[in-house]
């Protein structure tokens, strides 16, 4: 005899659990007899039952008869329906209500089959089989997508915090997107890096350092999402940028212009929140290169970060050392691509390390629609002539080395942030320098630096430097000589 509630089961087992809905003990013992060395049992014999053991056994598929006492089967198969915790479980009518009618009502509900009595057993296997291994099949799909989905949400994660969405978008939607390797591409290359701010890092204590930071990453940061810039490398205080991979646009050029311009505009509002927390000010210069590259996925399986290589690089590193804080300088190449948009406020002739032939450079002032974004006009700054002229030492620097030949020199004139000096030291423009001011009677001792802004001429008798970083016993020096 069979138990018509629960078919006997000696121990648990991992078969595919059958829940056998029906109120004829004759047809339940021909399906559990039929289906029981290959299937885990479980019967009920009224609706109300079946909801109970659907709900608690969690089966992997229903066979379900439709007359049946208390509730029938087509109210059964909506509420499985209607469940969340259920509606995934398919369900086969089996039934002797054999009109189309009846048949299309119990597909409609949501049965995935339709079986009507008098039934042949190998055909309710062969249908169960076939469902169950749907089922499966649904179910791996399903765990796919969640494996897929968690990717995803890790490649936004890591990637979204350095492109925008719509690059990161990209990148999910090509199927190599994430493979090693890389395609030869034009980019538009930005490099920012803060002034001074290694001096400044060495005044502040740790956790200063890094909320000063990161305010100032933060800004940028959703400045260059909003331009669609691609973040390669935060590289301490700098940022290395670029605009044409993965995707490239016809205004890649104009865009990274646009960016930069408004980050150099953002600085006011960066600073008024320093200035807030009591932390010093920061000055920011920017260089943009156009130029060939490899661009792609570089590293190995275990670790890799899409990112730009190539010459292009180097030489956007170099136009960016020639800046002073608040200026933009941009490359010949960057300039043809933005047409007459720009408003160029200067131009120099110089020599990068590591270019055969001399380039000319641009300082950026503005650019037009639909971009629209001015920085103001520089201002040629009138210096305070001193009463007692400020000794100094002073020495040019090879990279980010002081030269081994220190001068003597002297201050003459001095503004907020720039000064003339008499020296020895044959200065060229551009030249970075590292100055001491030693005063041996009030034991005054600062380093600071700075970048030759004009160099001596017939209508400059003495080199006017461009002071990079200021600390603070120079700011008050500054003050008291300058109030």
């Amino acid at each position: 005899m069979v138990d018509l509630e629960r078919a006997s089961m000696t121990e648990p087992t991992q078969q595919p659990k059958i829940l056998i809905v029906d109120d004829m003990p004759a047809n339940i013992k021909m399906l559990v007899h039929s289906l029981r060395g290959e299937f885990d049992i479980s019967v009920a014999t009224n609706g109300v039952n079946a909801l109970r053991l659907t709900e608690s056994g969690n089966p992997d598929l229903v066979l379900l008869d439709i007359m049946m006492p208390k509730m029938d089967g087509y109210e059964v198969c909506r509420r499985l329906k209607a469940n969340p915790n259920t509606k995934n479980i398919p369900i086969i009518f089996i039934t002797a209500m054999d009109e189309e009618s009846d048949e299309t009502k119990g597909l409609e509900l949501g049965a995935v089959d339709y079986i009507t009595k008098p039934f042949s057993l190998p055909i309710v296997q062969s249908r169960v089989r076939t469902h169950l291994g749907l089922k499966q099949a649904r179910e791996r799909i399903e765990l796919q997508n969640e494996e897929l989905e968690m990717r995803n949400r890790f490649i936004r994660n890591t990637f979204g915090r350095y492109m925008s969405d719509e690059v990161v978008n990209s990148i999910l939607d090509t199927p190599e997107g994430l493979r090693l390797g890389g395609e030869k591409k034009e980019v538009t290359v930005m490099m920012t890096d803060l002034r001074g701010f290694t001096a400044l890092s060495e005044r502040l204590s740790p956790e200063e350092v890094v909320n000063v930071l990161n305010q100032y990453l933060e800004a940028m940061t959703e400045i260059i999402m909003k331009y669609n810039g691609t973040i390669n490398e935060f590289l301490g205080d700098g940022i290395l940028t670029f605009f044409g991979a993965p995707v490239t646009r016809d205004d890649d050029a104009q865009r990274a212009v646009a960016c930069a311009l408004e980050m150099l505009q953002a600085m006011t509002h960066v600073n008024a929140r320093n200035r807030a927390h009591g932390y010093p000010e920061l000055s920011m210069g920017i260089g943009i290169n156009t130029g060939s590259v490899v661009a792609g996925n570089i590293g190995s399986e275990r670790r890799s970060k899409y990112a730009v290589v190539g010459a292009a690089i180097n030489l956007t590193a170099r136009i960016e050392s020639y800046t002073v804080g608040g200026q933009l300088f941009l490359s010949e190449n960057t300039l043809s691509k933005c047409g007459n948009l720009l408003r160029i406020d200067d131009q120099l002739k110089v020599s990068p390390k590591g270019v055969p032939e001399p380039i000319t450079i641009y300082l950026v002032g503005g650019i037009g629609a639909p971009f629209n974004i001015q920085l103001p006009t520089p201002e040629e700054q009138v210096l305070d002539t001193l009463a007692n002229s400020i000794t100094i030492k002073i020495a040019t620097l090879q990279g980010k080395d002081a030269g081994t030949e220190t001068h003597e020199g002297r201050i003459v004139k001095l503004s907020k942030n720039q000064a003339e000096i008499e020296t020895t030291l044959p200065l060229d423009r551009l030249d970075n320098v590292k100055m001491l001011i030693w005063d041996q009677t009030e034991a005054v001792n600062v380093e600071f630096f700075g970048k030759v802004t004009k160099a001596v001429n017939a209508e400059q008798p003495l080199p006017r430097i461009t002071f990079t970083a200021i600390p603070p016993a120079l700011e008050l020096l500054i003050k008291q000589q300058t109030a």
